[in-house]
């Protein structure tokens, strides 16, 4: 036996890290990962919106951790948070002790969300605070309702579970699930009503990301005010997912309080609630879908046993620093500082460039390129691709888009990302602490981009590593 120990995992090159994800994790991963720039780098430190790689370059990282890093990395009031947990020696977690953390963090939320938005829980994932939303939903009814609606096109995990929940979940493998989904249109309130009147009394939750940071859709108010009279007036229990859009990302706190007097059963967060530093989400309940679904000496202990780690004392401190820097710091005015920059910014460079950008959506610094090209010069490349990977019918778009990604990685030092769902734009989410020079740069490094042309950087991206596309 021979353990590899922290120095030397640090000490590690480029090759033998890749030969160690060959052997132990997936080799694909490798292949795929190496299709693009940051593949063939390794990283020596992060700070906020900056990554600094081992070969001396500095890239502006512009992804914001896909939603993890709104406070961005390392951020000094969360790692002295933690740095203080740990010389303390707190204790960590201990189901038979009551936990501070645990207490104070379940007080805070009930300070920041509106409402009787008061009982929380604190799974470890964004995808295991879903199923809890939906299991709370669930109980709430008593199991006697079997039926729980999302849309067509939403993403709010990967679990067995949540990976039903999920709509669009761009592959063809399909996984068994929880019994009783059925989907309706995003933003459509009449196919909603279509499909509650399809399940009579049997629906007992509706699952909705408010602002899908998949697609860059967002609901209309006057189909999230309906939805929420339609759940009342059937005493369906309406869950929101913000996951990814929670804590000032769209420019309120939650993307749901620009609608007023909207107000959640459930509301599930992650990502940023660990400042980038800790695995932790939660899923807020109003008090009374809570109270009835488990407030009783039979059922108190069905929610708070579903993680192993629930109560976790430096996930709940780190969480804590998190939301004091969101507000005190006003993460919400950030985002809207960086919208006032990147809409008018891309909405020029869609002018300039009607043939390379089909559409631009977003809010606050989550914004959306949709890019598009023309069948004249997709379809020869397309040959070149090996195992029938041309099939995907998403393969067009994500092709042009790894292209554009890999062109503002390798040209700019600018790193974007794309999704997996949807039309899979490129997406500009940068953390909120980022400089507005950065935010600046970033647009002109995307007109530089599209100036090259879209046939040009597909061929660039191909030719560069077509035997381990995808």
């Amino acid at each position: 036996m021979r353990l590899i120990d922290i120095d030397e995992a640090e000490a590690m090159d480029l090759k033998e890290v890749q030969r160690l994800y060959r052997r132990y994790v997936n080799s694909s991963q490798v292949s795929l990962m190496t299709s693009f720039g940051f593949g063939r780098a390794l990283v020596d430190r992060a700070e906020g919106c900056y990554l600094y790689l081992k070969d001396g370059r500095r890239i502006t990282d512009l992804t914001g951790g896909v939603g993890v890093l709104n406070h961005g990395h390392n951020h000094p009031a969360i790692l002295e948070a933690r740095r203080r947990f740990a010389e303390r020696q707190r204790m960590e977690v201990h189901k038979t002790f009551f936990s501070p953390y645990l207490a104070a963090l379940s007080h805070n939320l009930a300070e920041v969300m509106p409402g009787d938005l008061d009982h929380s829980f604190f799974p470890n994932s964004g995808a295991e605070a879903i199923e809890g939303a939906v299991k709370c939903a669930y109980k709430y009814h008593g199991g006697k309702r079997n039926t729980v609606l999302r849309a067509s096109s939403a993403f709010h995990g990967k679990l067995l579970g949540s990976g039903g929940l999920t709509g669009a979940q761009g592959h063809g493998f399909r996984f068994p699930t929880i019994p009783g989904i059925d989907s309706f249109e995003y933003d459509d309130l009449d196919s909603v009503r279509r499909t509650v009147a399809a399940h009579p009394g049997d629906v007992y939750a509706i699952l909705i990301e408010p602002f899908s940071a998949s697609t860059m859709g967002q609901c209309s108010n006057e189909f999230i005010m309906g939805l929420r009279r339609l759940c009342d007036e059937e005493d369906i229990i309406l869950i929101f997912d913000e996951i990814y859009t929670g804590w000032g990302k769209t420019g309120t706190m939650f993307h749901f309080m620009r609608h007023k007097g909207l107000l959640p059963d459930i509301l599930c967060t992650s990502k940023a609630l660990g400042g980038g530093k800790s695995s932790i989400s939660g899923f807020t309940v109003r008090g009374p879908v809570y109270r009835r679904a488990y407030d009783n000496l039979g059922d108190a202990l069905l929610q708070t046993t579903s993680t192993t780690y629930y109560g976790f004392g430096e996930e709940n401190a780190t969480a804590i620093e998190a939301i004091r820097v969101a507000v005190e710091d006003d993460f919400p005015e950030r985002a809207r500082a960086i919208e006032a920059i990147l809409l008018p910014g891309l909405e020029r460079i869609a002018k300039a460039f009607p043939d390379e950008v089909a559409d631009v959506r977003g809010s606050g610094a989550l914004w959306g390129l949709f890019l598009q090209g023309g069948t004249g010069f997709v379809e020869p490349l397309l040959k070149l691709v090996p195992g029938g990977l041309a099939k995907d019918p998403g393969f067009r778009h994500k092709l042009i888009s790894s292209a554009f990604l890999q062109a503002m990685y390798e040209d700019h030092d600018i790193l974007l990302y794309y999704t997996l769902n949807g039309d899979h734009p490129a997406v500009i989410g940068p953390p909120l602490v980022t400089p507005h020079e950065e935010i600046r740069r970033c647009l002109d490094a995307i007109e530089s981009t599209l100036a090259v042309g879209v046939g040009r950087l597909v061929r660039r991206f191909l030719k560069q590593k077509v035997s381990s596309l995808w």
